[in-house]
């Protein structure tokens, strides 16, 4: 199976993306241990922010911060946090609401308050400027962080990141109900009957949304998932989280000017790697070469046959060219 295929924009509008491919690291990996279980998490203080935290043990000088996606957590980044760790010390967050972190009474789960909180716990750690990778919303709030935080980030990766997405893409239509969920104003009943649904049906419907083969899907993984589900059925704030992050990212999408995302995102200045997967039934891969040339320093990575979440569904391929970026950024030559 190859891990690329050459970055072809919009297919739409037939331009082409800022380059070809993307240089891939020639540097050994870690074997990967798909039977890894999550890193240890815990609650963490930074620059007065207060997160649930999964480290990834690393000797490494750099650190690289994970952020996971709408309805997503920290386990997200297991594998590829794994993969990248002698290269550079991981932290994945659980955004407020999300995973097991409580939101501050008064959290309004827009993106600009999720990227407010997240510079303000990166600022904290005092680890100079951070590699950011983040998924779905996580690369939009990583994204914003970058743009108006750019001493806080050496690198920027985002992968199937959040930019606005107001076109019907009919594989969405694949599960209705996932799909719904994601809508305001309509959407709500979808919530509802999910919130309805065990921890098992709740997370089978996530796979089947997010990952081109849901089959493929580790059964260990899903057993793990199904386990995060159950415990955060007792979170008081959990279904606010969701639905209220899920209505700040449509408002995002329909923002204009200078709040558009289309127009933050020619702001940052820092060497970036847009990741997309042809089958993301999300986030339309049509969005793909755009965002990559809006981006100053932005280069773009297709992956075939894969869905939402790269960094899971394909992690070697994703942290062979987030390494190939890391290096040519220390050798600049990005």
């Amino acid at each position: 199976m190859t891990d690329t295929i050459p970055a072809t924009g919009e297919p739409a509008s037939g331009r082409r993306a800022p380059v070809t491919h993307v240089p891939l690291s020639d540097t050994a990996l870690p074997e990967l241990d798909p039977t890894r279980p999550p890193w240890p998490g815990a609650v963490e203080t930074s620059g007065g922010v207060s997160l649930h935290v999964r480290r990834t043990p690393g000797n490494a000088e750099s650190t690289a911060v994970y952020v996971h996606g709408l309805g997503g957590s920290a386990t997200n980044w297991t594998d590829l946090a794994a993969l990248l760790s002698p290269f550079a010390n991981g932290i994945s967050v659980d955004l407020p609401g999300f995973g097991m972190s409580e939101p501050l009474a008064d959290f309004d789960f827009s993106l600009d308050s999720h990227a407010a909180q997240l510079a303000a716990f990166v600022e904290g750690l005092d680890a100079g400027p951070v590699h950011l990778v983040g998924n779905s919303m996580g690369g939009a709030v990583t994204l914003l962080v970058a743009a108006r935080r750019p001493e806080l980030v050496r690198t920027l990766t985002v992968i199937s990141p959040a930019m606005p997405d107001r076109r019907p893409d009919p594989r969405r239509l694949s599960d209705p109900l996932m799909a719904l969920a994601y809508l305001p104003l309509i959407g709500r009943r979808a919530r509802r009957k999910l919130a309805s649904y065990g921890p098992r049906e709740r997370a089978e419907q996530v796979i089947r949304l997010c990952f081109a083969d849901p089959d493929a899907f580790p059964r260990h993984r899903l057993d793990e998932l199904t386990e995060e589900h159950s415990a955060r059925i007792g979170l008081k704030w959990a279904n606010t989280a969701m639905a209220q992050s899920t209505m700040g990212i449509f408002r995002t999408w329909f923002a204009r000017g200078p709040a558009s995302l289309w127009a933050i995102a020619p702001l940052v200045s820092a060497p970036s790697l847009v990741v997309w997967g042809t089958e993301d039934r999300v986030i339309s891969v049509r969005r793909a070469g755009r965002t990559a040339r809006v981006l100053r320093k932005g280069r773009l990575l297709v992956l075939p046959r894969t869905g939402h979440v790269a960094q899971m569904e394909r992690p070697v391929a994703v942290a062979k060219a987030v390494l190939g970026m890391w290096e040519r950024v220390a050798a600049n030559a990005w």
